[in-house]
């Protein structure tokens, strides 16, 4: 959400940051290749993501989001095994999409929907697994959505 995109509801609050020079020298080299047209639109962004941090968030919370999985399908029983998993969480999961990496990686992206302690459970239940090489959850708050 842009500035001029704030709701009539919504007041912004000035404050100002210390930073060592070289260090704003950085981060205004680096918002500037974003296509950020001030610091204060790519703060905004940052406080954004770190309130989307999943230890932040209440646990029976609803959110949506994605699980990126990569894993070798070749190791024994692996895909089997994810696919019961994604059939056991059918209620989180929106989607998935499998893509073959090369001959032994295939990569996963499931969307999922649910309290945030459920998309834990799945993500941590994948990330475990023997053959997995990655997984991360990524999640977003869903403004006025209560738990289903």
């Amino acid at each position: 959400m842009k500035e001029k995109e704030l709701k009539e509801k919504d007041t912004l609050v000035r404050f100002g940051v210390s930073m060592p020079d070289e260090l704003m020298k950085q981060f205004d080299e680096k918002i500037t290749k974003q296509g950020y047209t001030n610091r204060s639109e790519a703060i905004r962004d940052l406080v954004r993501k770190s309130l989307l941090d999943t230890d932040w968030t209440k646990l029976d919370q609803v959110v949506a989001g994605t699980i990126v999985m990569v894993y070798d399908h070749h190791i024994s029983h692996l895909p089997l095994y994810l696919m019961e998993l994604q059939h056991d969480f059918h209620h989180e999961i929106i989607s998935t999409m499998h893509v073959h990496l090369n001959h032994d990686q295939c990569l996963e992206i499931l969307v999922v929907k649910g309290p945030l302690q459920q998309l834990r459970k799945l993500h941590q239940m994948i990330q475990i697994q023997k053959g997995v090489a990655y997984a991360e959850l990524s999640v977003t708050h869903l403004d006025g959505v209560e738990r289903d």
